[in-house]
């Protein structure tokens, strides 16, 4: 899959993301009007909305990018309708020829770590059938709990030759809480930079044509912290978040990516998806344009993005 996934970024020449992340407050009202009018104000009515929503933003830019991630969370707090959108919205993009990156953030230990990778990347065996779950080409993991949480989910990815990213420098503020303090070794490094070592060694036993089946998430609100990262995991490819509504911009992302233009993949989230609610499109397009103005967004984060690897 990290395969297919570099030569969809090639095909497209779009190293691009876009984040499923819907919540109410991003869903016009025509669509949440026309779910109510059938399922009422119900938790099936939202997880229609949401269903409905994600279809006009895929069909928008299937065409432009080569993967989407849906932020699981998103879809949890309306239970079990919100995790039946999920499934369609994976099913669908697939449908599509898109790359799903399940931004699930699991991690765990023993067989709770197992039925987490089974139950997103791998088969589950139900007497003497198997079936695909949520069937993700990918899972965001977290490390904390360490090789114990990890391992099962590389186990489960050879088997069925997809992969993961491994949380290793996030792009929220408060990251450096835990992940910058250092550690006292002899080289008396951030965490950051050990598990990101890690995620080397875990990926060196995995490898594709090359790069490796176990990337790392780097935010790209810490640009200077990803260079440094780059150097330590050069077999890896690394999911950028942090694009657009959280202050990322092309010119941050340069040291993301290896001399091959590859190495990277940027996600923006309602930065696309609630584009039509920004002051930069809204005058242009009203929220029954909401698909046109995601599709502007991706345009202008590609030229963004190229621009900034023209010129390094």
């Amino acid at each position: 899959m990290i395969n297919r996934l570099n030569r969809e970024i090639q095909k497209k020449n779009a190293p691009i993301v876009v984040g499923l992340d819907p919540t109410m407050k991003f869903i016009p009202g025509f669509i949440k009007e026309a779910a109510f009018s059938v399922y009422g104000e119900t938790l099936q009515g939202a997880g229609e909305a949401i269903w409905q929503f994600n279809k006009g933003i895929v069909d928008a830019v299937y065409d432009l990018v080569p993967a989407v991630k849906p932020q699981i969370a998103m879809y949890e707090q309306f239970g079990i309708e919100g995790l039946i959108a999920y499934k369609k919205t994976i099913d669908y993009c697939k449908s599509k020829g898109l790359i799903v990156i399940g931004d699930v953030k699991r991690g765990d230990i023993g067989s709770t770590s197992a039925a987490y990778a089974t139950g997103h990347l791998g088969k589950v065996q139900v007497g003497n059938e198997s079936f695909s779950p949520f069937d993700e080409d990918f899972a965001t993991v977290n490390p904390y709990l360490g090789t114990d949480g990890v391992k099962p989910f590389i186990d489960v990815c050879k088997e069925e030759k997809k992969g993961i990213f491994v949380l290793v420098k996030t792009s929220n503020p408060s990251s450096g809480e835990f992940q910058d303090r250092l550690i006292a070794d002899e080289d008396n490094r951030p965490l950051y930079e050990i598990v990101g070592r890690k995620v080397e060694e875990w990926g060196a036993d995995f490898m594709g044509e090359s790069y490796s089946y176990v990337g790392a998430v780097v935010g790209a609100t810490y640009p200077e912290m990803g260079k440094v990262l780059r150097d330590i995991m050069p077999k890896s490819v690394i999911l950028v978040p942090g694009y657009g509504a959280q202050g990322g911009k092309g010119a941050d992302l340069v040291h993301f990516f290896n001399e091959d233009g590859l190495g990277a993949i940027v996600n923006s989230s309602r930065g696309i998806i609630a584009a039509y609610q920004s002051d930069k499109y809204k005058e242009k397009y009203s929220e029954s344009n909401f698909a046109d103005a995601a599709r502007s967004a991706v345009l202008e984060m590609k030229d963004d993005i190229a621009s900034a690897l023209d010129k390094r």
